[in-house]
């Protein structure tokens, strides 16, 4: 570091005067200059000598032939001024400095709307983090404001539980709601106000009362509160608060966290909403933004078929999201050779731990499915079914099992899967075609029927419940409020049908037969296969056709599609044409063509608790457990999370 003047010295120097090292030469330098060199940091202060001193260390001061070496002026030992390397006059390079100068501050003046929104974000981002001392600096710097100092005055008269004066920082704040930006239109102003003063008062009621002051928020109750003439059912539930024996019997009954930085941090949260952003900003706007972001990422991500933690510690945001297909069940891990014929039908346990397989060899096989490999070995051979094996239920609590025939089968078998046995072994009349079957979602009753107009309600031993005649039943599906059916029949439609009190409604209609059909986990949503058609989504609240998709082979063979992977995001099927068939729910192409068996998938079986493994079943008389790939490549999956250097994103 250079060496500090004397104080003698100090005093004579001239106060805007850089000193040279060489001697005899004069320290004078006209006004302009000084002035210039002020404006650019070297000010009159007595740091300034030394701001000059280590300028020319580093190369910016005067060299023997009188001239810097970066084009600076310097000065003559007369006092005269001489032109740099370029060609410039001191007074040009003044000129150039000063315009410099303002170019830098119009440039910091010059944000667009979206770009002061930006730094507001990053402020608030910083002042949650504590970093207060770099929000006034960038605040400063950039020329915004964080929030409108009114906003400020209240949000820190809340934390510190002033309310009187909380309740007059609302008059200020009233006036700045008439914003353009604001959310709210002036005729619900005053219904604003309102509650945003009657939460504050709420508030104060119930810390007087956590306080033990009593008589205190009486007075709240009735001479600030009651007047309002707010949500007078609320204040029948606040009064009686005032029985509670103590401050945790408050607490319990108000659903409130008690006095404190928590409770009042929740309160601004909820007044914020009636605040136009350009006053106050919405909490956490940065994280939610950064949240949603990632969300509609997974969401578009072709392949994503994992359970993530909703928090962000979890992703980068220094890449998108882009899941690879080799973590995706497209992979044959295993195939199941046990049947000696045509595999109908496979199910998966509703707890993912079995897997069901229906056979024209006339047996059932269940499989047990290894909880870390997911390999599955033969657990149990059920035999009997003399007509093969075309539908499988499992029970809610995967305790039973239920075997339907084909069309020409009366008879219904129900087995205890735990032991083997068969319990029930039904048939009401040799006419019967008991061919399909659905649980009641409390594990007591089942319904099942078929093509000849049978529709039957039955107990765990077979006997008859109720009934509905002349239904000529395709496939059954029981919704989740224990009382509807839903059932295809032969007029190409779904039907909801209550045993309660035997009324039904119709719920889809195609215009070409309905093979069969699941349900979403919801409720909500249908999946079909339609004769010639292939596979179509269907929304059962709204009653409308959300989306076909594209791609499977669909005759007059019955073929079951299903839901999978996680959140039920992906739909399978299998096809005529020997292939396998994954959608991503919101997409009409499909993302996987499976390849592998030889002829017709019959069914598939997504495992509704391992994502990444799926089941199909085919007239080759194998079933192809699918999985991700055994050997994933680590260049193919080196981003976070599995996450690849592409963007496999829908559109």
């Amino acid at each position: 570091m250079p060496p500090m003047l004397d104080a003698e010295t100090k005093q004579r120097a001239p106060p805007t005067v850089c000193v040279s090292t060489r001697k005899n030469r004069p320290s004078g330098i006209s006004g302009d200059v000084a002035a210039t060199m002020q404006a650019n940091g070297a000010g009159q202060d007595p740091g300034s000598e030394l701001s000059c001193r280590s300028s020319a260390q580093n190369g910016e001061g005067s060299s023997a032939g009188g001239a810097h070496a970066n084009g600076l002026v310097s000065v003559t030992n007369n006092g005269n001024s001489v032109t740099d390397n370029n060609g410039l006059s001191d007074q040009a390079e003044e000129s150039n400095n000063a315009n410099d100068v303002n170019s830098t501050v119009k440039k910091k003046k010059r944000l667009s709307q979206s770009e002061e929104d930006v730094i507001r974000l990053i402020g608030q981002h910083l002042h949650d983090l504590g970093l207060n001392q770099t929000v006034d600096m960038l605040m400063q710097e950039s020329g915004c404001r964080l929030e409108h100092p009114s906003a400020t005055k209240f949000r820190n008269h809340v934390m510190e539980g002033e309310w009187d004066k909380a309740e007059s920082d609302l008059n200020e704040l009233k006036a700045l709601m008439h914003s353009p930006s604001a959310i709210v239109v002036s005729s619900l102003l005053a219904s604003c106000t309102s509650r945003m003063k009657f939460l504050l008062l709420q508030q104060k009621y119930l810390e007087y009362l956590e306080d033990g002051k009593v008589l205190e928020a009486l007075q709240v109750l009735r001479a600030e509160l009651t007047p309002l003439q707010y949500n007078t059912e609320r204040i029948h539930v606040l009064s009686g608060y005032l029985m509670c024996s103590n401050a945790e019997d408050l607490k319990a009954k108000a659903e409130w966290e008690g006095k404190g930085s928590p409770s009042r941090t929740k309160l601004l949260d909820k007044l914020q909403t009636y605040l136009p952003p350009s006053v106050m900003l919405p909490p956490r706007r940065l994280q939610n933004l950064l949240r949603q972001a990632v969300e509609l990422q997974r969401e578009r991500c072709l392949y994503h078929n994992t359970k993530m933690d909703s928090g962000m510690d979890s992703v980068s945001l220094l890449l998108d999201h882009a899941c690879s297909r080799k973590q995706f069940p497209c992979y044959t891990q295993q195939v199941l050779t046990e049947h000696c014929n045509e595999v109908w039908f496979c199910k998966f346990s509703t707890d993912g731990t079995k897997l069901a397989t229906g056979s024209k060899d006339t047996t059932v096989i269940v499989w047990q499915v290894d909880p870390e490999s997911h390999q599955l070995k033969l657990l149990k051979t059920l035999e009997g079914h003399a007509y093969g094996v075309s539908y499988l239920a499992w029970s809610p609590d995967d305790v039973y099992l239920i075997a339907c025939g084909p069309d020409d089968c009366s008879e219904l078998w129900l087995w205890n899967v735990q032991t083997g046995e068969l319990r029930t072994k039904m048939s009401q009349s040799h006419e019967d075609s008991l061919t399909s079957v659905a649980w009641n979602p409390d594990g007591k009753r089942f319904v099942t029927g078929g093509q000849r107009g049978q529709f039957y309600q039955c107990d765990l031993d077979g006997n008859l419940l109720d009934s509905w005649e002349g239904v000529r039943v395709q496939c059954l599906w029981c919704l989740g409020d224990g009382r509807t059916v839903l059932a295809s029949d032969t007029h190409q439609r779904i039907r909801a049908y209550n045993f309660e009190d035997l009324t039904d409604r119709n719920i889809v209609q195609e215009d070409h037969p309905v093979m069969s059909f699941t349900v979403s986990k919801n409720g909500r949503l249908a999946l079909l296969n339609v004769a010639t058609q292939g596979v179509h989504l269907w929304d059962l609240q709204d009653r409308v056709l959300v989306r076909k998709y594209q791609g499977v082979t669909q005759g007059f063979y019955t073929i079951h599609s299903c839901f999978g992977g996680h959140n039920e995001d992906f739909i399978a099927s299998g096809s005529e044409d020997h292939k396998v068939y994954i959608w991503h729910r919101r997409s009409e192409l499909p993302v996987a063509e499976l390849s592998g068996h030889t002829r017709t998938v019959n069914c598939v079986s997504w495992n509704p608790v391992v994502p990444g493994l799926l089941a199909s079943a085919s007239d080759d008389g194998t079933v192809r457990i699918w999985g991700p790939a055994p050997f994933q490549d680590v260049q193919d999956t080196d981003g976070p999370n599995g996450a690849r250097w592409s963007h496999l994103l829908l559109n």
